[in-house]
């Protein structure tokens, strides 16, 4: 009992570790406004009481999709197809259950190089941390199989938009033309390499776990509000468990909600031009030619910068404009194609097919409102997680704190060597990512400085495209500042302590593998 009290009083919530870190960055920002006043805006008290406010408008998206996801997953789970899917499954793989570890792993490994899977994964915790407690595992062992599998993949990122796209479309702004090839092999040899030790790894923790429940990493409330979570999927599993036509319908059109949503976030365009014009058969467009005169341009150019101009003498022209007259026959329910969507779309087809599970599962209007409000409602906790963690990178980019620690570490990489310049660029890019969580926003604001720099002293751009995919990879595997890590932990009802703990040597071998490979990788080319 004195163990269990120690475990509590020692362990912060997620909402508090959110709040300091919050209070240190502005801190920190009213210190390096004394140095560089023209670079840092000190945050003032307004500023940090409104970060978390403005962090949640910034999250909008993410956080209404994790809200509908809530009434999807409630929706399943009051059907009864969710647990009983899940015993039926674990029943199966008797004996086995140890081998859908490294499986779901390199799945999420190929989201994660392939198009960047990082959101997209939250639906991914509770569900995960339900079946592995159903196998005889605990939760750490889903949020683990989740997070390492879909991290090491974006960390080793090879057509990943987001980081890799993101980056090499920042180089070619300032005239550098990275060559993809050594980018996509790199990244191969890093999502490979780094997905393979962390499949031993979490094997080895959830053999030890199956063993011995007692050598769980998880506090005894944490085990106590895992069980309250998913605890009705483990406990169907000792009983003699059939599933009705309807939840085989249910678990069918579960499947296929998820497939679709994976679909829809892959930029299939980039990959396969044929595919995505399959998706988006159907669609037409048409010119619109639209005349216009020096006034029409005059009064755009105010529009746009507040001034008043006048011409002499008349012009006189044709505006050309494409305007799309008919949708595909996949943007028909959410308005964008697959292969196209982000979470605007995945909401709309999260709800659309919460409400045909509860019609199929042959529950009643009224259970299908107030299952899916529940369900929702429970998201809560979780939204206001990944709000917060946002709120601190809202604050960052707005007093530029983000970007002067950026210029810092840009000047004091000059002059140095080759063998040196890797590992200390991969160590400013772990700091900075802290930062800036974002790939996409990384690249945007750190290419256009590290990579002139780079091809300036002689290096491989493409080998400091893959230091920041890296690093930034490396970091998003445990930051509290990245909502889908706070999110997906909340779902899984695991402290973020908790999981640095269970995670910090695994980060420190990735760290060095990195380190190891971009460093020979700078070397060689």
């Amino acid at each position: 009992m004195a163990e269990a009290t120690k475990k509590k009083r020692g362990m912060l919530s997620s909402f508090t570790i959110l709040l300091l870190l919050l209070a240190i960055v502005a801190i920190v920002t009213v210190i390096v406004s004394g140095v560089a006043p023209d670079q840092v805006t000190a945050a003032n008290l307004s500023d940090f009481f409104t970060a978390p406010v403005k962090g949640f408008a910034d999250a909008l998206p993410v956080c209404l999709f994790v809200f509908i996801l809530g009434g999807f997953l409630g929706m399943m789970t009051k059907t009864g197809a969710l647990d009983n899917g899940i015993a039926v499954l674990v029943k199966k793989l008797k004996g086995n259950e140890i081998a859908i570890i490294p499986v779901l792993m390199i799945i999420f490994a190929l989201g994660g190089t392939t198009y960047g899977m990082c959101e997209e994964t939250v639906p991914f915790y509770a569900l995960l941390a339900a079946t592995m407690m159903a196998a005889g595992f605990d939760p750490m062992v889903g949020a683990a199989t989740v997070l390492l599998g879909a991290g090491c993949g974006c960390l080793g990122s090879t057509v990943n938009p987001f980081a890799v796209g993101a980056a090499v479309d920042s180089l070619r702004g300032v005239g550098i033309e990275a060559d993809q090839t050594i980018i996509i092999g790199l990244g191969l040899v890093l999502c490979v390499v780094t997905t393979a030790i962390s499949i031993v790894f979490v094997m080895s923790y959830a053999k030890k776990v199956k063993a011995d429940k007692g050598s769980t990493i998880l506090s005894l409330q944490e085990q106590q509000n895992a069980e309250e979570a998913h605890g009705a999927a483990a406990s169907e599993v000792n009983k003699d468990i059939k599933l009705t036509g309807r939840q085989k319908a249910v678990l069918v059109i579960f499947a296929f909600t998820f497939v679709v949503m994976i679909l829809g976030f892959i930029p299939i365009a980039d990959l396969n031009e044929g595919v995505a014009n399959f998706f988006d058969a159907g669609s037409q467009w048409e010119t619109v030619e639209t005349e216009i005169t020096s006034d029409d341009l005059a009064a755009a150019y105010d529009d746009a910068n507040g001034s008043v101009t006048t011409m002499d003498g008349t012009v006189e022209g044709v505006s050309s404009s494409d305007v799309q007259t008919a949708q595909g026959w996949s943007a028909v329910i959410t308005g964008l194609p697959i292969g196209q969507w982000y979470f605007d779309e995945a909401s709309t087809w999260f709800f659309i097919m919460a409400i045909v599970i509860g019609i199929v599962g042959g529950l009643s209007e009224k259970e299908i409102v107030n299952t899916f409000i529940a369900g929702a409602a429970d998201m809560m906790s979780v939204v206001l997680v990944i709000a917060l963690a946002r709120g601190i990178s809202v604050l960052m980019a707005a007093t530029g704190l983000d970007l002067y620690v950026l210029n810092a570490a840009a000047n004091a990489l000059e002059g140095v060597s080759g063998v040196l310049f890797a590992p200390i660029a991969w160590i400013i890019y772990f700091g900075l990512s802290f930062l800036i969580p974002s790939t996409s926003g990384m690249a945007t604001v750190s290419m256009p400085i590290m990579g002139p720099l780079t091809d300036a002293l002689g290096f491989s751009p493409e080998v400091m495209v893959m230091i920041f995919s890296s690093a930034i990879g490396v970091v998003n595997l445990f930051t509290p500042t990245s909502g889908a890590i706070m999110g997906g932990l909340a779902l899984a009802r695991i402290e973020w302590t908790t999981w640095l703990k269970f995670a910090m040597k695994l980060v420190v071998v990735l760290s060095v593998v990195c380190i190891i490979v971009v460093t020979a990788a700078l070397v060689i080319l």
